[in-house]
Parts: C-alpha cells; sequence; structure tokens
C-alpha cells in the first residue's frame, strides 16, 4: 500500500510524503505507483521551478518527502498552494479508484 500524509498549518499545506509500493505489479512495472510517483515528483518540481527559497525535499525507491520552507511570502505561498492542492486533487481521485492501494491522510 502506498501511504500519503499531506501536512496543513493554518488551512495551508506545508508538507507531504508518500512511501511505499500498491503492489498491483512487480516493482519497476507497477503502473498506478508509476501514477503516484508521476503526481508527487511533478509536484515538487513545480515547486523547485516556481518557488524562492526552495522546499526541502527527500527522494528513495519509494519514498518522496516535501517541505516547504516557512515563513513563504504571501506570492509564494499562493503558488505553492495552487501546486499542491492541484495535487491533492490528482491523489484523491486515485484513491477514490484504488482506495484498496493506496491511504491518503490530511494532518491538520
Amino acid at each position: 500500500m502506498i501511504k500519503v500524509i499531506i501536512n496543513y498549518q493554518d488551512e495551508q499545506i506545508i508538507s507531504f510524503s508518500a512511501e511505499g509500493h500498491a503492489g498491483l505489479g512487480s516493482r519497476g512495472s507497477d503502473i498506478f505507483c508509476a501514477g503516484v510517483s508521476a503526481v508527487c515528483q511533478t509536484a515538487l518540481l513545480g515547486l523547485l521551478e516556481f518557488l524562492e527559497p526552495k522546499p526541502k525535499y527527500d527522494i528513495a525507491s519509494g519514498y518522496l518527502k516535501c517541505e516547504l520552507p516557512q515563513p513563504l511570502k504571501t506570492e509564494e505561498a499562493v503558488k505553492a498552494q495552487l501546486i499542491l492542492d492541484t495535487m491533492k486533487i490528482g491523489l484523491l481521485a486515485m484513491q477514490n479508484e484504488y482506495g484498496d492501494h493506496i491511504s491518503i491522510t490530511l494532518r491538520r
């Protein structure tokens, strides 16, 4: 199972992590894992491209963690939330279809 944790502070996403494997295919050929990875990594790439200062992150096989720098200026915070909310929407849609293979926790 893939476990995603999205952390909030004052209704704003401040960090997220994803780890594990869906188990729908062998490692390296599981299309669901690849989809979750693509959504999360694209969000990270967007944050790295558009934010200053850059977020902290860690990536390994089956693991990704990203933390926004705090505090962010208003303009930077708006950009970050658009990117992260889009990631959350995509992941929740995946959970709707494949809930046995992904767990999303929203921590407020």
